[in-house]
């Protein structure tokens, strides 16, 4: 959702995505994930508070009078609760993840910190002591190198040099789908990448020789004369001659993983950004190096794949020769 289709929200909420759109330069997916929590939070708010009529639907709750005022009488009780709590066109509060409560509560803090001390139109911060929800630690799941080899090739038809150069670049480059289909021509060179990635942050991605064949066999199909005008500098195109959208990747995923014999409910194209991602680290490269690879900005995002390889845990461990000293006993 671009922020010029938002209608339902308060001046003091669309000032705050505005921000983020503008100045932080977020995407619109982030922008529009502050937009639909803090949407639910003031409808919460003001049904705990009675400033409604029961009877109202809770997706029916006006929320364009909220203002600074409102906002000034939130305590932390209401955001705890907040927390978990699930509207009713929504299922139970059980169903609620961990990782949505912990995107709630970021959005939350984020638009009082904003309030706090970029407008400076609160003197106390009420999300300063709210604490973020525990999240259950999970390893990411990723493909072999056996199952990587499958899916590529599973690549054939009128469209297989496409799908398997996408394939070839989110599996060997760690690409976030969206980075994918965001590719122009010109961000091609010859053994790396210009990708513009969250927070339209530019990075460098290099590629080897196996994606550079990759890239230059899909080249030599691609027909820009039947390109949509538009979308005549796109990389990927799709079926109907447009830029391939988000959705387009994954379907074409999702046909590659049948074929390929895989269960496709299992992975989607950020699993395999996954896959690239452990297939580095597992053959040596720097988890620092790692990181600018993927575009975090957080080394702490990155560190969750230190944990994947307990037999590369295991080497290392065999490697250091203290390791392997055996007690010197007084008998001997």
């Amino acid at each position: 959702m671009n922020i010029d289709q938002i209608t339902d929200a308060p001046d003091i909420l669309m000032d705050f995505l505005e921000y983020h759109s503008t100045i932080r330069g977020h995407s619109d997916q982030t922008v529009t994930g502050y937009y639909l929590d803090l949407k639910i939070l003031f409808r919460f708010l003001k049904r705990r508070r009675r400033l409604v009529d029961p009877s109202v639907p809770f997706s029916e709750i006006d929320i364009t009078d909220v203002d600074i005022d409102f906002i000034r009488q939130t305590k932390i009780e209401e955001l705890y609760r907040y927390q978990s709590f699930s509207p009713e066109f929504m299922q139970s509060s059980e169903s609620l993840s961990a990782a949505s409560r912990c995107r709630r509560t970021s959005s939350v803090k984020s638009f009082f910190n904003y309030l706090t001390t970029k407008r400076h139109l609160l003197d106390f911060n009420v999300c300063q002591e709210l604490d973020m929800p525990k999240r259950q630690a999970s390893l990411p799941r990723y493909l072999e190198e056996s199952e990587c080899n499958a899916l590529l090739n599973a690549c054939d038809g009128p469209y297989g040099l496409r799908d398997y150069c996408m394939l070839m670049i989110l599996l060997c480059c760690g690409l976030r789908v969206s980075e994918l289909v965001s590719l122009n021509t010109t961000d091609v060179y010859e053994d790396h990448l210009r990708v513009i990635g969250k927070g339209n942050k530019e990075r460098v991605v290099f590629f080897a020789e196996g994606c550079r064949e990759a890239i230059d066999d899909y080249l030599s199909v691609r027909d820009p004369e039947k390109i949509e005008p538009q979308d005549k500098n796109a990389l990927f195109i799709s079926r109907d001659n447009r830029r391939i959208s988000v959705r387009g990747v994954q379907k074409m995923l999702d046909k590659k993983l049948k074929l390929a014999g895989l269960d496709a409910s299992r992975y989607s194209p950020h699993k395999l950004r996954h896959t690239a991602a452990t297939m580095m680290l597992k053959n040596g490269v720097d988890t620092r190096a790692l990181q600018e690879v993927l575009g975090h900005s957080n080394l702490n995002t990155t560190q969750i794949y230190t944990h994947l390889d307990n037999a590369a845990l295991r080497e290392a461990a065999k490697a250091n020769p203290i390791g392997h000293r055996r007690p010197q006993h007084e008998s001997e």
